[in-house]
């Protein structure tokens, strides 16, 4: 189900939430939809889903126009706030069948129900409390009441916020297990936890969208492979220094010293547009040397999201 999105605008007074922002999701993609606190993110998010209008713009869902057929596009969403709906008087069970009936669902009651708790790994806890469940047993709770229906189209808002590392990796993996058969949108400030699930994400900062890209081209385009860490297996320290910095190309080495037994780390500066690892490799080996690693220093997730916003906001825009 694809999700198609052209020059949204969301306006509060003189204000703009969400400034002229347009993207596409094919069906099938796990995209993760980032920014900071207030960049327009929860707002894009709650126009999709249908609980609020747009000033201007189109965004559609499988074709239909969510303005102009509102309840027909509700019916292909599954929305997980990020405080998820849950009543914590009910068990699961209730919870799961009252959703059920506020959804007006068709497809058969226990079985539909019974196959989404196996799906989100709560049938062990259906007949429970929602009240006396863990953080994460609730969020699956949650997602599983975005299941409700199959809708062919998931927009998850923080689903791991809160939970401990073990609870994180296992909504994690639920994730992309609901991602071969939905496209999903996440959203969350875990940066690191959208590298790991999304294939694409999408980067929005004072209501405009600042980047599109998948998460290996993005630390790509702020990596560069003019900084290399080198790991050499050698008998000392100097020898392979002394080497790797008569490499032509090379501006600066230095030695980090002994990461590993045996092996000598350097830091190595390049010149810019210069790739000088196949030298490196080449000249190590005739050497008979070993070569332990050999790691371009790609800028992280979190740089690129700090480095984009930061340039984004030094632009003047809207404070």
């Amino acid at each position: 189900m694809t999700i198609e999105v052209k020059n949204l605008t969301k306006r509060y007074g003189h204000n703009k939430a969400v400034d002229d922002i347009s993207f596409e999701i094919k069906e099938g993609e796990i995209v993760g939809f980032l920014g900071p606190n207030g960049a327009g993110k929860t707002t894009t998010m709650n126009i999709l889903t249908g609980y609020l209008s747009a000033s201007e713009g189109v965004a559609k869902i499988g074709g239909k126009d969510i303005l102009e057929e509102p309840d027909e596009v509700k019916k292909m969403i599954g929305y997980l706030p990020e405080q998820p709906p849950l009543y914590h008087q009910m068990t699961v069970l209730e919870y799961l069948n009252f959703i059920y009936e506020l959804k007006k669902v068709k497809l058969p009651r226990e079985e539909h129900i019974e196959s989404i708790c196996r799906l989100v790994r709560i049938d062990n806890v259906a007949k429970r409390v929602i009240g006396n469940l863990s953080k994460g047993y609730k969020q699956r709770v949650g997602i599983a009441q975005a299941l409700i229906g199959n809708p062919p189209v998931l927009i998850l808002d923080e689903p791991t916020v809160g939970l401990d590392p073990k609870q994180i990796i296992e909504i994690r993996t639920l994730i992309k297990r609901l991602g071969e058969s939905h496209t999903v949108i996440l959203s969350s400030h875990i940066l690191s936890e959208v590298q790991a699930v999304c294939d694409r994400i999408l980067i929005i900062n004072q209501g405009k969208l600042i980047a599109d890209s998948s998460a290996q081209e993005l630390t790509k385009s702020f990596g560069s492979t003019s900084n290399l860490t080198v790991r050499v297996a050698a008998s000392d320290e100097e020898a392979p220094f002394r080497m790797l910095g008569k490499i032509p190309g090379a501006e600066k080495v230095e030695t980090l010293g002994c990461k590993e037994a045996g092996s000598f780390d350097y830091e190595i500066k390049s010149k810019d547009g210069v790739d000088i690892r196949n030298e490196i490799v080449k000249r190590v080996i005739e050497r008979g040397w070993g070569l332990l690693m050999i790691r371009a220093q790609e800028a992280t997730l979190e740089e690129i999201f700090i480095g984009l916003v930061n340039k984004t906001s030094s632009k003047g825009g809207k404070k």
